[in-house]
């Protein structure tokens, strides 16, 4: 027995619409006990899981831990429902069921995509031209029950696979008997998507359009009896039918290459190309994908692959498995998941019970009412809202929301180191690449409630002070001269000592802005205590479960950690300044002034918004930004 094997077999599942393959991972990338079971022959998956863990030869449903399904489906959250079939089922629920450890499921073309890096030449087969550029963006497409799209993105050591529903792009035909196909779908389908067209029933719906066409009566041919007579050459419309697939599929991973520009290539997955072996090579498919125009030299350095190993989807479900169990083991995990451990010792010890209760059961926690969750963390139902709000959530749905995106076996935002061999073109793509991912997050994370409760505050006072020290001085600086471009009457404090001054003198129709990025510094701290003891109210621009986020009224959270005994903090200085600018047009509009133009910030052009400073007097309500609320527009794709 191999040395690798594991202490226990995993289960590793490829769902389709129409059957349910099977496997027992016994070692990394090694499956026995594989079996295909038809999925109209089980009332529903969990019957179609133990009809084959049944039928195991020594093994048994309690020797297996940990499994990966890989399913036909969009997966966000726990329940599950399955798009070309009937079942559904909550993942958690369906874990406890199978007595797992873990159940981790992903789209399968997501797990097809995770396999591509480890495939071998033998694996796979090249044909055209173009050759493969190293650590490329890499664009994955396939046909079988539905159009499977995906890709994958190099990112350190390692890939993100992008989940995705491309197959329902909108079809484009490409020449006279493509129009011909598209008004005959129109009959029946408002949208005729690619998936219509390259999949089982769209070679069927090419073949009776092409029937047509051709002036023969109508046929019920199979996608399988087509298929089959196309490649023996036996009748002319089959032929046609499985060159026109080709050649649109041509066209669609041609769309898919230059919208993700994919010089790591474009491969080529689902049950039916494989199947085409050698016709496939010479059908029409290089030629349309080529087909460019202006950009056929752009296509033609993009090579193309037929992936050939059979278990390639569930190859990939086993890599996003052990990745899983990695990070479980000794690892962040998802992000919201990460920042559970990292914040769990300051948080009080009713809320790390909540913690405790989510760390050890995520999905459960994903898919719980607050009262179950406050049961099983033994907890009153008020301590569950605090400790989501201590996570910098407005509540256990915003929270939930979050948790469910960490828990999908995708990765939409990530962070590429610097190293010293980077170009100065590649450093430079870095830099911004990073900032623009810390600003996409600080985005997501945004409390709406705070950000309006903080506008609500500066406006309503006659004086704002800004305290901040080191290299956040430069932020309260900015913060200043913008305050007091809108009429707002303010003043930056960066010494210690005239800080310690300044407070003294502080009124409750003050209001005393903190920004502090680590929130411990022991001057900044002192300027809290003494502001709200005179009696002014502290917003704090800082870090979540700091001790100054504590302390102030009301903390706005950043919380992108850089450390400045070793480094100069970059983009935590821009979030911070990006957190003063949101505050600053929120004021403004608050109000009733026109918005200021911010020069060079990230902001510039918010001018191009400002409400009419018309004699009359009427203001102009600036685009995208709601009766509601300043902050509407900033929070509602995450709501």
């Amino acid at each position: 027995m191999s040395d690798l094997r594991f202490d226990h077999p995993r289960l590793i599942a490829d769902i389709g619409g129409t059957f349910a393959r099977f496997a027992l991972e016994v070692e990394p990338h090694v499956f026995e006990q594989n079996a295909s079971l038809r999925c109209a022959d089980f009332a529903d998956f969990y019957a179609a899981v133990t009809a084959y863990v049944s039928g195991l030869n020594g093994v048994t449903q309690g020797d297996i831990k940990h499994a990966a399904v890989a399913i036909a489906n969009p997966v966000a959250g726990d329940e599950v429902r399955m798009t070309n079939y009937h079942w559904k089922f909550s993942i958690e629920q369906m874990r406890q069921r199978l007595q797992l450890d873990n159940l981790v499921v992903v789209n399968d073309f997501t797990a097809l995509a995770m396999s591509v890096p480890g495939l071998s030449p033998q694996q796979r087969r090249q044909f055209g031209s173009g050759a493969a550029v190293p650590r490329s963006v890499v664009g994955l497409i396939g046909a079988g029950s539905g159009l499977g799209v995906s890709g994958l993105i190099p990112a350190d050591d390692g890939w993100i696979a992008l989940g995705t529903e491309g197959g329902h792009t909108s079809f484009s035909p490409h020449d006279e008997r493509e129009i011909f196909i598209l008004q005959y779908a129109w009959r029946n389908h408002a949208h005729v998507s690619f998936e219509r067209l390259l999949s089982g029933p769209g070679i069927e719906l090419i073949h009776r359009a092409l029937t047509e066409r051709a002036g023969r009566h109508a046929s019920d041919l199979g996608a399988p009896e087509i298929t089959k007579l196309a490649l023996e050459g036996s009748d002319a419309i089959c032929k046609e039918t499985i060159d026109v697939f080709c050649a649109i599929l041509g066209t669609a991973a041609a769309n898919l290459a230059v919208t993700q520009g994919a010089f790591g290539g474009i491969y080529i997955g689902g049950g039916i190309v494989p199947r085409l072996g050698q016709y496939f090579d010479q059908s029409p498919f290089r030629e349309r994908f080529e087909d460019k125009g202006r950009f056929t030299d752009y296509m033609k350095g993009i090579p193309t692959f037929v992936i050939t190993a059979p278990d390639a989807t569930l190859l990939g479900a086993s890599v996003i498995l052990s990745s899983q169990l990695k990070e479980l083991d000794g690892g962040d995990g998802s992000a919201i998941l990460g920042q559970i451990r990292r914040v769990l010792p300051s948080l009080s010890p009713a809320e790390q019970r909540v913690a405790q209760h989510v760390l050890s059961q995520p999905r459960s926690a994903l898919n719980d009412p607050i009262a179950q969750i406050a049961k099983s963390a033994e907890v009153s139902q008020p301590t569950v809202i605090r400790f989501c709000r201590s996570m910098g959530c407005e509540g256990l749905s915003d929270f939930k929301l979050r948790l469910a995106s960490g828990l999908t076996g995708t990765i939409p935002i990530t962070h590429t180191q610097v190293t010293g061999s980077d170009s100065m073109l590649e450093l430079g793509a870095k830099v911004l690449g990073n900032t623009a991912s810390a600003i996409l997050q600080a985005r997501d994370h945004l409390n709406r409630d705070s950000m309006d409760k903080a506008m609500r505050l500066i406006a309503g006072s006659t004086r704002l002070e800004i305290y901040a020290v080191g290299h956040y001085g430069a932020v309260a600086d900015d913060a200043q001269f913008k305050f007091l471009r809108v009429g707002v009457s303010a003043v930056a404090y960066t010494d210690p000592r005239l800080q310690a001054l300044a407070v003294n003198l502080v009124s409750p129709d003050t209001v005393v802005l903190i920004i502090s990025s680590s929130g411990r510094i022991p001057e900044l701290l002192e300027v809290a205590d003494k502001a709200q003891a005179r009696g002014a109210k502290v917003i704090a621009i800082t870090a979540s479960q700091s001790l100054l986020a504590r302390k102030s009224d009301l903390p706005l959270i950043v919380d992108h950690v850089e450390d400045i005994n070793t480094q100069v903090p970059m983009i935590s200085r821009v979030l911070h300044l990006l957190m003063v600018d949101i505050l600053v047009v929120g004021v403004t509009l608050q109000r009733g002034a026109a918005v200021p133009a911010l020069g060079s910030d990230a902001t510039q052009g918010l001018d191009e918004m400002a409400p009419s400073t018309a004699s009359t007097g009427a203001r102009r309500k600036a685009p995208g930004i709601s009766a509601a609320g300043p902050l509407a527009h900033l929070t509602s794709h995450s709501r």
